[in-house]
């Protein structure tokens, strides 16, 4: 039998025309995209993830609504800056977990489901979402902007600082708090001073670092 185009044995699908698994130039290929991350990756959120810790144990000045004024959300903005949504979420949803599980990583050096019951438990539970959104739209600024980032990168931070953690806060301030929604509102603006603050470093180091490590600007910010 003459081994002609019609009798030859097809590729498997996903294969490269040379049988490999996800050979470049084939439909079935990723291409450059990693479906994975690598060590680094882990490494990466470990570390921001301790950083975020580190922040949070840090003195801070006590207010009258039972929630201090701390770095937290300095080191939260920051991380999804530098590592992207996904990275940046598993980063402080690791630190979350942690404190949650009873490590004292948590404002004066508290840990436990407690806080869950606690005026900061809404402020705590959105540090995961505002890191997965600041690092979506930092990615944005990254992408399209060549000038001008560290004011873009400022302004993604406080966005996120007003839609995400704000909110959240104010919801947890009125259930566990029980104050009234002007209450609560009142309260939460002693963290806006702070906050605008708090971006504005943020942006600053993060466009310093991607200065000194340019590749962290491009790499695996659409999804991680």
């Amino acid at each position: 039998m003459n081994n002609t185009s019609a009798n030859a044995p097809r590729p498997l699908p996903g294969t490269g025309t040379h049988g490999s698994p996800g050979s470049p130039g084939t439909h079935g290929s990723t291409g450059t995209r990693r479906s994975r991350w690598t060590s680094a990756d882990l490494s990466l959120i470990a570390v921001f993830a301790a950083l975020t810790a580190v922040f949070s144990i840090l003195p801070g000045v006590p207010l009258g609504a039972g929630v201090p004024i701390t770095l937290q959300t300095l080191a939260v903005m920051l991380t999804g800056m530098l590592l992207g949504p996904g990275r940046g979420a598993a980063a402080v949803g690791l630190f979350l977990v942690a404190g949650l599980a009873g490590l004292p990583v948590f404002s004066g050096f508290r840990g436990g489901l407690g806080v869950l019951a606690g005026p900061s438990a809404g402020y705590l539970l959105s540090f995961p979402v505002a890191a997965a959104v600041v690092g979506l739209l930092a990615g944005l600024v990254l992408r399209r902007a060549r000038k001008g980032r560290m004011v873009l990168l400022f302004a993604a931070g406080l966005a996120t600082s007003f839609a995400v953690v704000h909110p959240a806060g104010i919801a947890g301030l009125m259930l566990n708090g029980h104050l009234s929604f002007p209450a609560a509102l009142a309260a939460d603006m002693a963290f806006w001073p702070g906050d605008v603050v708090k971006n504005l470093l943020a942006a600053a180091v993060a466009v310093s670092v991607f200065k000194a490590f340019p590749r962290m600007a491009v790499r695996d910010r659409g999804g991680r």
